[in-house]
């Protein structure tokens, strides 16, 4: 045949060998083994044909390696190819040593690329030339030199031509060509899958004479990159079929198995970028089935082909997002297979399909995670039996893609272990079992929560008891610890019936702000634990075990809530350690970096309160503070036991304008187009006004501060117990709270501050009645023991021991008084009965709006949610502040709740804690006239201690921040803005 037909594979012809005759040194056929070997799926075995040590086999038919012992080059012999007439022209030949017994030489013909290696795009290597090209025809096998001539060409440093390894290569060519059709029927079945288990070899699919005309590695290396197709097309089968069996049929199921809205999400979550795999490995099955088409039974190289497949960035992201996200889909099947019998039961009967095998969802799941790493051991083995003597291209190729391999596979761990912490988090929260009554929000399904260490510890029973488990110890507790990124928890596992694990929490969270550090030095203790089999001598015999403790509580309650735990080991105790100071750290940093409200001092020199050696600076302790404007300028006012003291904002400059001792103030400006121009101090039961300008002007020392006391307005003479400041509508009141003698209740007062513009002023220090200031509606009454008023939107709350008064401030005297909480249920409501109970003891503190029907109650260590009737509301439970508390603020969407030690900064809807802040002595000074409103926060706390100077009072200011990822650039603009480039 003429090569000119073959454009792809150019035709050689070799003479024929007498009948019957071997090449010499070469053996007579045998029969492969097929391999007995169990297969595992992260190995590979390969079954070569049996060679005996005493035989010299064919060379490698990449190279001319010797069969002769002899360390003499010998000469080789090159075929060219003959014309299609029969006739033939000699090429370039050399000798071959005479010997009747020596082995022949496996010629070096040259190698060209099917039409399957070019397409793929690998750029082919220089050696490319010199390497084996077998092509398979129905009865003949050609090769092609890689040069030709129409002479014989002699090289001086061989010997001369043997003729009689002619006719040996002549039976050498007859051996490999002898490919018959049942070879190419089988090829084709496999491919297919239809050929039976046990014939899916490499050597089954090849003539006896053809595995015997290749060396031991090269049939090694064969069955290798047998096994790559093989696998291949499993893998691609299996992806296929969760794609039939479990996905579609999920997706169109009626009634459906899961429900409509949560369906995608499921799939999503379930299976990931199944189909993205999928779609990769399609396409490159198809590539290497057509090199085997082309190729079989001996193949070059399948290296071309997968290097274009994993040189390609959505291959190797859609690996490192399938594989990171694995454990999370595992997860998220089980716990639809407990939780959903229709689910259970569908992926039961998929199970019977034949293509799934009787296997788990969870064996293909897992493929594309093992894949990447048979592959890799797979194409290493390749390379590993791939001839080093000689130029093949797979010693370039080869390890680029082990390279890029297992660069994705090592990329893809931190991933892996990350998701399985997430498994293991969600499998914990999800089997916490609270206190009920309690609400607690850990906001334990944020992206960011991440379960930082667990394990089993022990602690001593403050009361003795047994203890769950094979041996039992008298007094101890086997509990499960877990320390999350924002919490601690203590908890007892339960196994329940059904297997399910439940762990129901021992004490409160413990959220990290407040978590501190004991001893973890402490000498080991033991624990004797006797067994638990019943017998006789259970009570006489015991197991003594050595147990480490450590030590942790919570700031603000260091003996009630203080725990000593127990661990087998010094390294467990030591390991618990690290991860404590570790996930204190992150969270602060945490805490430090996303501040819903940033604090700014604004006076941290001035205000000393004592205890240092010289005391001519004691200004004593901050009693009250308030800011105002006056002519763009901002102010701050504030008073201590020295007096009351004014300064610029920003500046330690302060300067004394009244010498009093006032317990709380106001600055009344303006509201609206009104301007009232009222500082308001409460002085020794007492109400007094002042000018708001003339205050900034002695503050400037543009004005004597004497001034002051001529225009002084008293309000409230005497008998004076509280007041407040506040809006309501477009009034500014002034409500307050008298005590009369021998008064059994508190007389409620409401006094509206006039407009300036309103009043004519004039100085009337012996008039017992106020110019600026006009009597709003008549006097109510309040509880003996009321402390404080709760602005509202519309009404006013007056707090009581006995619980909240909600009254209208416009008419006191004539309002419907309401109490909240309402416990009038409590008598046939357990849950509503013990909240009455545990909030009977509590000090109210106010009440803040939650959304449209329900707000929120405040005391000092707890808060409960209630309807807008009064009535408790979700299902009468309550939120326990981390500590207790005096005062609070809302703003916003959030409540800040203030103690001596820490600001807890929650949000009103769920209680969930967002921020703390920490510092000593801390009092809220101002928080606004109204229970929503931009104006500033002002906080009073110690600040640094100086011997001589004694202890500082620092001013700190709360900044509400705003999510940066919130304001962003306008997507759209102007028409003409972009006129001037043309756009």
């Amino acid at each position: 045949m003429s090569p000119y037909n073959h454009p792809t594979r150019p035709h050689v012809s070799i003479p024929q060998p007498p009948s019957g005759a071997l090449p010499p040194g070469a053996q007579q056929p045998t029969n492969p083994s097929p391999s007995t070997r169990p297969y595992t799926p992260w190995a590979f075995e390969v079954t070569p044909p049996p060679f005996a040590d005493d035989q010299y086999p064919l060379h490698n038919p990449w190279g001319d390696e010797h069969g002769s012992p002899s360390a003499l080059r010998h000469r080789t012999l090159s075929l060219v190819n003959l014309p299609s007439d029969g006739s033939r022209t000699p090429t370039r030949v050399g000798s071959l040593q005479a010997s009747t017994t020596g082995p022949l030489a496996f010629p070096e013909p040259q190698i060209y690329r099917s039409v399957s290696q070019r397409a793929s795009g690998h750029k082919p290597s220089a050696s490319d030339a010199s390497n084996l090209r077998l092509r398979r025809d129905p009865s003949t096998a050609s090769f092609q030199s890689s040069q030709s001539s129409n002479s014989w060409y002699y090289d001086d440093d061989y010997g001369s031509v043997s003729n009689e390894s002619h006719g040996d290569e002549e039976l050498l060519s007859k051996s490999l060509s002898d490919i018959s059709l049942t070879s190419d029927e089988g090829l084709a079945r496999f491919q297919s899958g239809e050929l039976p288990e046990n014939d899916q070899e490499w050597h089954k699919l090849v003539p006896p004479e053809a595995i015997e005309a290749l060396g031991k590695m090269e049939v090694q290396r064969q069955s290798v990159i047998f096994e790559v197709f093989k696998s291949e097309r499993e893998y691609v089968s299996d992806l296929e079929a969760v794609q039939d069996v479990y996905i579609t049929p999920l997706m169109d199921s009626q009634p459906p198995i899961i429900q409509p809205n949560r369906l995608q999400g499921f799939i999503s979550e379930v299976f990931g970028n199944f189909s993205q795999i999928l779609a990769h490995h399609q396409r490159m099955l198809g590539d290497l089935f057509a090199r085997q088409r082309d190729q079989h039974p001996l193949i070059q190289s399948i290296a071309d082909i997968v290097l274009d497949t994993t040189l390609k960035n959505d291959f190797r992201s859609a690996y490192e997002t399938y594989i990171k996200h694995y454990p999370l889909s595992e997860s998220r099947h089980r716990t639809e297979l407990q939780r959903n019998a229709a689910y259970q039961s569908y992926i039961q009967s998929a199970s019977s399909d034949s293509r799934i095998r009787k296997r788990d969802l969870i064996t293909f799941l897992s493929r594309p995670v093992t894949r990447l790493p048979r592959l890799n051991l797979l194409l290493e083995q390749i390379l590993k039996l791939t001839d080093k003597d000689y130029e093949h291209p797979d010693l370039d190729t080869l390890p680029i893609i082990l390279g890029i391999l297992n660069d994705c596979i090592k990329s893809t761990q931190p991933g892996i272990e990350a998701a399985e912490s997430k498994v293991k988090f969600w499998a914990l929260c999800e089997s916490l079992v609270f206190r009920k009554g309690e609400i607690i929000d850990m906001n334990l399904y944020d992206k960011s929560r991440s379960l930082v260490y667990s394990g089993p510890v022990s602690r001593k029973n403050r009361s003795e008891g047994s203890v769950t488990g094979s041996w039992s110890g008298s007094g101890w507790a086997d509990l499960s610890a877990a320390l999350l990124d924002n919490y601690f928890l203590l908890s007892r596992q339960e196994q329940r019936q059904n297997g399910a694990v439940k762990r129901h929490l021992m004490s409160r969270p413990l959220y990290l702000s407040f978590l501190r550090l004991g001893s973890f030095t402490s000498p080991p203790e033991t624990r004797k634990e006797h067994p638990k089999d019943g017998s006789v001598l259970s009570g006489l015999l015991y197991q003594s075990t050595p147990l480490y403790p450590f030590t942790i509580y919570h700031e603000t309650s260091k003996q009630s809530r203080r725990y000593t735990l127990y661990v087998a080991s010094e390294a467990i105790r030591k390991k618990w350690h690290n991860f404590f100071v570790d996930a204190i750290t992150v969270h602060k940093v945490r805490q430090e970096g996303n501040m819903y409200f940033a604090p700014d001092v604004l006076s941290r020199q001035f205000f000393r309160a004592g205890g240092g050696l010289n005391g001519s600076k004691v200004t004593g302790k901050i009693n009250a503070a308030v800011p105002f404007t006056f002519e763009g300028r901002q102010y701050i006012a504030v008073s201590c036991s020295t007096g009351i003291y004014v300064t610029i904002r920003g500046r330690e400059t302060f300067c004394k304008v009244l010498n009093v001792q006032s317990t709380s103030m106001a600055a009344v400006q303006s509201l609206g187009p009104k301007t009232f121009n009222k500082f308001i101090v409460h002085v020794n039961n007492s109400l007094l006004s002042y000018p708001l300008d003339l205050i900034a002007h002695v503050a400037l020392g543009q004005t004597e501060p004497k001034a002051l006391a001529a225009s002084m307005e008293k309000v409230v003479s005497s008998e004076l117990m509280f007041f407040k400041h506040l809006h309501v509508g477009q009034r500014v009141l002034i409500v307050y709270a008298v005590k009369k003698l021998l008064q059994v209740t508190l007389s409620l007062h409401a006094l509206e501050v006039m407009d300036v513009s309103d009043v004519a002023f004039t100085p009337k220090r012996s008039s017992k009645s106020s110019h600026s200031f006009r009597t709003f509606g008549d006097a109510g009454y309040a509880p003996k023991d009321a402390f404080d008023v709760t602005p509202l939107v519309k009404t006013i709350g007056i707090c009581a021991r006995g619980g909240i008064l909600i009254v209208d401030p416009t008419n006191i005297a004539n309002s419907r008084v309401t109490v909240v909480p309402d416990f009038s249920g409590a008598s046939t409501n357990q849950p509503m009965a013990n909240l009455k109970s545990r909030v009977d003891s509590a000090k109210p503190l106010g009440l803040i709006r939650s959304d449209a029907s329900e707000l929120l109650v405040i005391y000092d260590t707890v808060g409960c949610y209630i309807t807008k009737h009064g009535t408790p509301s979700r299902s009468s439970g309550y939120i326990k502040w981390e500590s207790k508390i005096d005062s609070f603020a809302q703003r916003g969407t959030h409540v800040l709740l203030f103690s001596t030690q820490f600001i807890e900064i929650r949000e009103i809807l769920t209680g969930r804690i967002v921020q703390v802040i920490e510092g000593e002595d801390i009092r809220l000074m101002y928080a606004g006239p109204t229970p929503d409103n931009h104006e500033p926060i002002l906080v009073a706390m110690r600040g640094e201690q100086d011997k001589k100077e004694g202890n500082v009072e620092k001013i700190v200011e709360l900044q509400e921040t705003s999510e940066i990822s919130a304001v962003r650039t306008p997507t759209t603009a102007l028409p003409a803005m972009w006129e001037e480039w043309d756009m």
